[in-house]
């Protein structure tokens, strides 16, 4: 009888301790996997300069197509480069056809007859008009409003040049990865047999 107690309480503490083991298995191995996992999921990320859109608009103010730089859009410089080339090289243009037919006006209202726009014979006597008087008058407000508009859209494309530098800077501090997306889908109802179209946010932890 004494045998048999001693050999069942034996396999009991055999029992409790290989069950004992086994859960401390378990648990360091648990430990383990949560590490990993942890370490895993950290994703290291440049700190968030509040500053920095500022600075970007404050770069291209002072000289266009800085900011994109700072912001390291470099294919942008070009681009800003154009347009503000095109602006000015319309506006340059404008304003030297405005000049010509405004001093010919004038010299018309003095009485002279030696502008570029009359024909005129040897002697120096006017031939022809190619653009009368009232030509002139005309030519001078055309070019005139061609000549502010081409300022004015010059002015527009440098404010732009600014805004895109600025908004290009806030939009490099948000999180665009691909933990998180925005997408549009497309599913068949088989039940009513309709059509569904929406957007599905998705965000991986």
């Amino acid at each position: 009888m004494l045998n048999k107690f001693l050999t069942v309480s034996i396999l009991a503490l055999l029992f409790c301790f290989t069950s004992f083991s086994q859960e401390k298995e378990k648990r360091a191995k648990r430990k383990r996997i949560s590490k990993e996992i942890v370490v895993d999921s950290i994703i290291e990320r440049e700190p968030i300069n509040p500053l920095s859109p500022s600075k970007a608009a404050f770069y291209s103010a002072i000289l266009p197509g800085l900011g994109q730089a700072y912001n390291k859009k470099y294919w942008k410089i070009p681009i800003v480069y154009g347009a503000l080339g095109t602006g000015v090289y319309f506006y340059t243009n404008n304003n030297k056809q405005y000049n010509r037919y405004r001093d010919a006006f004038k010299r018309r209202l003095a009485g002279f007859s030696d502008d570029e726009f009359l024909n005129l014979d040897e002697e120096g006597n006017v031939i022809s008009e190619r653009v009368t008087t009232d030509g002139l008058q005309r030519a001078q407000k055309f070019y005139r409003r061609n000549k502010e508009l081409s300022l004015l859209i010059t002015i527009g494309l440098y404010a732009l040049n600014i805004i895109d530098a600025n908004v290009d800077a806030h939009l490099l501090q948000y999180n665009v990865d691909e933990n998180l997306s925005l997408a549009p889908h497309y599913k068949f109802n088989d039940f009513n047999a309709n059509s569904n179209v929406g957007l599905t946010l998705n965000f991986k932890f």
